[in-house]
């Protein structure tokens, strides 16, 4: 079960965004993430930023044979609701963006990519892209503005029901429209060979697409009339201490805007970064030594995720360690960001 923390930007102490390499399979229906039984995890040292992503492994193998396999580094999916992800590049130049790299045992290493389509929510992703282009509909809808207004007046109820039940269209909770339901996943991979008794160090660095929203759903306003707020609140671990920090720096903000004659409101940003830890339970056994430190840039932002044994370690920094460790989840972080709009 997640328990809730809050890393508060006034000194207080805590309270109780990629991906992980994992072994790989190129299948009919697209890359799928497959169990290793013979390479141990030994350590992960895992940084997380909205500037930049590092991570370091040390894999062993356990066998008495070489063994050569396609290991796949799997980004968060985009663009399930795209519009969230204001910080984000066009998807068709995201590779350049990421300046992703990877370096194993100090060397570089040739890298490939591959994207799959995946239903958001689901785990299947067999024949999902094969699916949409039989029913003739864009694999990467967001680049058609019209496609989901199109879809409402097309379709029939029962046809609606049909694809919702499929899992292709979900149905907007505030209003009767109907929106495409699957996303694109974008896997980083190479070929990678763990000599037999060996153990070998692999380490990735890329700058992370970071969502983000001007205001949000942090707002006391919001929160009184919000039938989503219990599920952001969900996401993102937020306790009854940071939304009491939030809201004493929200209307100390508030305060000064009306004394300087503004009424456009208090300036902040929600940041989203998301990182999917998951798939570092596919090699053998737990990962025997993890350490996660997020940085949240600003001594006075507000930074929630869920994870338990938070420890602050800087202004900025918050650190997690575990041994034998096995994710079940992955990692959702929430950054709240004041600033003065005049300075800008």
């Amino acid at each position: 079960m997640k328990k809730f923390i809050a890393l508060l930007a006034f000194g207080a102490i805590a309270a109780p965004t990629f991906a992980n390499d994992s072994s790989a399979a190129i299948g009919l229906g697209g890359l799928e993430l497959t169990r290793n039984d013979v390479i141990s995890m030994d350590s992960e040292e895992l940084f997380l930023s909205r500037q930049l992503v590092t991570v370091k492994y040390r894999f062993t193998n356990t066998s008495s044979k070489d063994v050569e396999t396609l290991v796949s580094f799997p980004l968060p999916p985009l663009p399930g609701n795209i519009d969230r992800y204001i910080d984000a590049p066009s998807f068709s130049d995201w590779r350049e963006q990421l300046q992703f790299k990877t370096v194993v045992d100090g060397k570089p290493a040739e890298l490939g990519y591959l994207e799959v389509v995946t239903l958001t929510g689901r785990p299947e992703t067999k024949g999902v892209e094969a699916r949409l282009k039989a029913i003739g509909w864009p694999i990467k809808h967001w680049e058609d503005y019209e496609f989901g207004e199109q879809l409402s007046e097309r379709l029939s109820q029962s046809e609606k029901d049909a694809f919702v039940a499929e899992g292709l269209l979900r149905k907007e909770a505030d209003s009767n429209d109907y929106a495409p339901n699957w996303q694109i996943q974008a896997h980083v991979t190479r070929k990678q060979v763990f000599p037999a008794g060996k153990t070998i160090t692999v380490e990735h660095s890329y700058k992370p697409i970071a969502g983000g929203s001007v205001g949000g759903m942090l707002t006391p306003e919001y929160r009184k009339g919000s039938d989503y707020f219990a599920e952001y609140q969900a996401n993102y671990c937020i306790d009854a201490a940071f939304l009491k920090g939030f809201d004493k720096r929200y209307n100390a903000e508030k305060k000064k805007a009306a004394a300087r004659g503004e009424d456009y409101g208090v300036a902040y940003t929600e940041h989203w970064l998301d990182y999917v830890l998951k798939s570092g339970a596919n090699w053998k056994g737990p990962i025997k030594d993890f350490r996660l430190v997020v940085d949240k840039e600003k001594s006075d932002n507000l930074l929630s995720f869920c994870m338990t044994g938070v420890k602050k370690i800087s202004p900025t920094r918050f650190e997690v360690r575990k041994s034998n460790f096995e994710p079940t989840d992955n990692i959702q972080i929430l950054i709240a960001e004041f600033y003065d709009p005049n300075a800008l």
